[in-house]
């Protein structure tokens, strides 16, 4: 009982928590750029970048009686390495990596709070071992994916924007690339122009509030946190007590290439359960280069993408995402249980 409560306060304490969020965060770090290029690809798609419509399969169709636009989808992940090499002819490895700074700013806090968070909410939520149950496996990833969303959102929106840039958008337009700041500058001044007459109650809001610029597509994002972080963690905890119970206040410590399966089928089966909210915020987040002076809201965005691909429109990417997230959700639970080991907790 003794060595219980010990290990009940060792986890409640301040030192645990920072060594539990340095871990998190150095394991979101390398996660993410294992698997950078491919975000990049994704993020394309996602938002419709219109110079890589080609490589994602999407092709319209317009109907002989002109009344509306329609489309059919058909995505292979033979175009995303379509998409890939052409990315790497205009700009090289940089290209691949274009907003990768922006993602590791935003990476190490987000990763670092979320498993420190997890942490903190799983034993608040499961003080005993009878209290473990399903619903509070999931309840307690969900809080702690929504807790970092609430502190990182703004720099997961520059990335984006970073992200969604393509070289031959930049050419045509003659405007540079953009940096992490650029990218902030533009999305803090983005909006209506003075002289603008139509000047809707958003416009008004973004002028008073421009902080507000930088939480697009923040609360379809925490919607879709709920099911994709809860269920990441939940798949987590359950097949690590499942193989790996503990007896007597002990357990087998899980060989690393387990933490890996273990994470990859979380990962699996999280963005499968969370894809469409993913699009849809994708959508909402680059909204502010298409209607700047606009709040883009949820009706319409899911409308819009429907319009584009059907029910399939909110599934553009997933193979890419699979390819994706798989991996980085193996080597982000692996290399934070590695790096709790190196750090004694």
């Amino acid at each position: 009982m003794s060595s219980t409560v010990s290990h009940q306060r060792d986890k409640n304490s301040i030192d645990y928590a920072i060594r539990s969020g340095i871990a998190g965060g150095l394991a979101g770090c390398i996660a993410k750029t294992a698997v950078a290029p491919l975000d990049r690809v994704k993020i394309l798609f996602q938002a419709s970048n219109p110079d890589f419509q080609k490589y994602a399969g999407t092709h319209w169709l317009i109907p002989a009686s002109t009344s509306g636009l329609t489309s059919s989808y058909k995505g292979t992940w033979s175009g995303a390495y379509r998409a890939g090499l052409a990315i790497y002819r205009d700009g090289g490895a940089r290209g691949l990596l274009q907003g990768h700074s922006a993602t590791l700013i935003r990476i190490f806090p987000y990763a670092a709070i979320k498993f420190m968070a997890y942490d903190q909410w799983r034993p608040f939520l499961m003080p005993t071992r009878e209290q473990e149950t399903n619903f509070r496996r999931f309840a307690a990833g969900a809080l702690a994916g929504m807790t970092s969303v609430i502190f990182t959102y703004p720099l997961e929106l520059v990335r984006v924007r970073m992200a969604f840039h393509s070289r031959l958008s930049d050419q045509s337009t003659g405007k540079p690339r953009p940096s992490f700041l650029r990218a902030m500058y533009v999305i803090y001044n983005e909006g209506a122009t003075p002289s603008s007459t139509a000047r809707t109650a958003t416009t008004q809001m973004f002028e008073r509030f421009p902080i507000l610029k930088f939480y697009r597509g923040f609360t379809v994002t925490m919607v879709g946190m709920i099911p994709y972080a809860g269920t990441a963690f939940l798949t987590w905890d359950f097949l690590r007590a499942h193989f790996y119970p503990v007896i007597d206040d002990h357990s087998k410590r899980p060989h690393p290439l387990a933490n890996l399966a273990i994470g990859a089928i979380s990962g699996a089966i999280s963005q499968t359960a969370s894809y469409p909210f993913e699009v849809v915020r994708r959508r909402m987040q680059v909204g502010g280069l298409t209607r700047p002076d606009r709040w883009l809201r949820w009706g319409e965005t899911v409308r819009a993408v429907y319009a584009s691909g059907g029910w399939r429109g909110f599934y553009v990417g997933l193979g890419i995402g699979y390819l994706k997230i798989i991996p980085m959700t193996a080597i982000s639970f692996a290399a934070w249980q590695g790096g709790k080991s190196l750090l004694g907790v």
